[in-house]
């Protein structure tokens, strides 16, 4: 059993809303992925989907490293492609290659054992709690409630709302979000994130202010995410928990905010070093008693991990869209993610639907970086920024 090749190529749709944060209020509504696949000269192969910027990084990992190895060696691999990128570190597009190759991995070992990923990784239930996360700062109110209500047709009682442009449209947009959760028949548990646009003593402030009215089960990135004594500061002046973590990529930058005891609840995705590195934030956090929450990604593929994490919380839900020409192995099921028995990471393409999304050459990205006064004075989103 050897690897013989890596293949891509560019899959590009419309999502069914917009996406969007503080930093980018007027969104975006294409969605764009690579999609990677790792052949075996036993007819198997593992997938995962990555960042087109990352493709020759992928391609240049996978031929020099992979090409000729035994897929099933995943933590192994890992590491060898880990020591090979040590010394830029695993983070940037060439973080994101390493990442990608590991889920691809992880997908062709559980196919190899015939298993779906949950069991491969020794999870006892195939189901996680999940929340609704809207990315709904380009949102109207109508559309606001909209996606909530359709959270909450799910039995989700729990959302995540962007805020940090204006106080008073976050209040009020918070009480949409309260009464549309209402109607899933629970108690609404409510979050907020303001994605690093505030200084810490700007989120204070801020959270303070919403605290007054409603009870926030967390405030995700009320400061910049290496930025330990000012998560801390945050931490010790509101009641809420702070959660922190989706955008870092090393397992020593997750080290350095528990060691000051800077975040209440650790974010992690599959950016973090693949599915491996996933693991060992999350052994990490389950060290020191707190919780993990895995981030989003189209098909809901790491709520396989989130099975197997004793100390995970609730998975980050989107369902913006990301699924298109996908047969998908899940489903919500009254706030729980239920996963399947499909080996590998329970999704497959419909090559026939996917024909017309991929792409040779995409179309741009939609503007990224933080927002202008970003840490130092607020500025109230241009109509011009926003989808008509």
């Amino acid at each position: 059993m050897k690897i013989t090749t890596v293949q891509t190529r560019i899959y590009e749709c419309q999502l069914n809303r917009w996406l969007g944060d503080v930093n980018n209020p007027g969104g975006w509504k294409t969605h764009i992925t690579l999609i990677v696949t790792l052949e075996t000269d036993e007819g198997v192969s593992g997938v995962a989907l990555g960042s087109v910027a990352a493709r020759d990084h992928i391609h240049a990992i996978a031929n020099g490293l992979l090409v000729g190895e035994d897929p099933r060696g995943v933590r192994g691999l890992w590491q060898k492609m880990n020591d090979h990128v040590f010394k830029a570190g695993n983070r940037g597009v060439v973080g994101s290659a390493v990442s990608t190759l590991d889920v691809a991995l992880w997908d062709l070992k559980a196919k190899l054992n015939d298993e779906p990923l949950w069991k491969t990784l020794g999870a006892s239930e195939p189901r996680v709690r999940v929340y609704g996360s809207g990315l709904d700062m380009p949102l109207n109110d109508d559309q606001l409630r909209e996606f909530y209500e359709s959270i909450a047709a799910l039995g989700i009682n729990t959302g995540k709302l962007k805020v940090g442009l204006n106080r008073e449209d976050d209040l009020r947009r918070l009480q949409i979000m309260y009464d549309a959760l209402s109607k899933s028949g629970k108690q609404p548990v409510m979050m907020v994130d303001s994605n690093e646009y505030w200084s810490p003593k700007q989120a204070i402030s801020h959270i303070r202010a919403f605290e007054e009215q409603f009870e926030l089960l967390w405030a995700e990135e009320p400061a910049r995410r290496w930025d330990y004594h000012g998560l801390r500061k945050v931490s010790d002046n509101i009641r809420a928990a702070v959660s922190s973590g989706e955008n870092l990529n090393e397992l020593h930058e997750y080290t350095l905010l528990i060691q000051n005891h800077a975040v209440d609840v650790i974010q992690v995705g599959s950016g973090a070093g693949g599915i491996t590195g996933a693991l060992r934030v999350a052994e990490l956090a389950y060290a020191f008693e707190l919780p993990v929450s895995l981030m989003n990604c189209p098909a809901n593929f790491m709520a396989h991990v989130a099975a197997a994490i004793p100390n995970h919380i609730t998975m980050e839900y989107l369902g913006a869209g990301r699924d298109q020409a996908m047969h998908v192995d899940n489903h919500i099921e009254d706030g729980w993610i239920i996963l399947g028995d499909a080996p590998g990471l329970g999704f497959t393409f419909d090559e026939e639907a996917l024909a017309p999304l991929i792409v040779e050459t995409p179309s741009p990205a939609p503007r990224s970086g933080r927002r202008v006064g970003a840490g130092l004075y607020q500025l109230p989103a241009d109509p011009s920024e926003l989808p008509g």
